[in-house]
């Protein structure tokens, strides 16, 4: 059977984009071993932080593959397409400027007693290299998906209203707004709590990466590392196989 390989982030730099044969019954850990062997220029560590994704979905080692399957390769994340919006909250990805006061004018309701922004900027610096520019690229079904679902948790764990996730791609310059978020609230003490929350685990777990110009080069920004329950571990080949 064929699978077809999407690769993100510094991946795709080494693997590009493909499609695969694999036997009948082949799991996502019997294709990380057969990629970890065709001697392609992933280093072997690498292997170890990555997180899968089938059919936009997060996956285990264990699961099966079907013929056709869109197969996703994760490294950690940095943490227009599709841009929903409605009364409780709305989510995008944008290749245009992030007009911050629109949308926290439209989250606003009469019944809300906060408004809480996280509005993410380009900063001229990473630990003393000086940054000309930051471009982002996104698995975009995929990461949409996981926005909406974290939209959809925030409200419930925190008991707020509306919630808005509006993240950049594309090249950005120094100063500009990379990711909006607004959550409006009844008690400011939930909207806090909520946009805390959404930015910690947009970043951990939303297929978005960052790559980073300096003066002195570029390099992919290191991710922070997948959560246990998303992290994937290659199936350990036995010595002498």
């Amino acid at each position: 059977m064929q699978v077809r390989i999407l690769s993100f982030g510094i991946l795709k730099d080494w693997l590009g984009g493909s499609t695969l044969e694999l036997p009948e019954g082949a799991t996502v850990g019997a294709l990380l071993d057969q990629l970890a062997a065709d001697g392609n220029a992933v280093p072997a560590g690498t292997w170890r932080s990555i997180a899968v994704s089938v059919n936009h979905e997060y996956a285990g080692a264990g699961q099966v593959l079907r013929e056709g399957d869109e197969v996703g390769l994760l490294p950690p994340v940095s943490g227009g397409a599709e841009d929903e919006a409605g009364e409780i909250g709305r989510i995008a990805l944008v290749r245009d400027a992030i007009d911050a006061g629109v949308l926290v004018a439209a989250a606003k309701q009469g019944s809300d007693g906060a408004v809480v922004v996280f509005d993410g900027i380009v900063r001229d610096n990473t630990r003393g290299r000086k940054t000309l520019h930051l471009d982002y690229e996104a698995y975009e079904e995929m990461a949409l998906k996981q926005m909406r679902e974290l939209t959809i948790q925030a409200r419930e764990r925190f008991s707020v209203r509306h919630v808005t996730i509006v993240h950049r791609l594309g090249r950005l310059q120094v100063g500009e707004t990379s990711v909006l978020i607004v959550v409006a609230s009844a008690h400011r003490a939930h909207a806090y709590e909520a946009s805390r929350w959404l930015i910690d685990t947009l970043k951990k777990t939303v297929p978005i990466w960052k790559k980073e110009t300096f003066v002195d080069g570029a390099v992919w920004a290191d991710g922070e590392p997948f959560p246990a329950e998303i992290a994937i571990r290659p199936v350990e080949k036995s010595h002498g196989t």
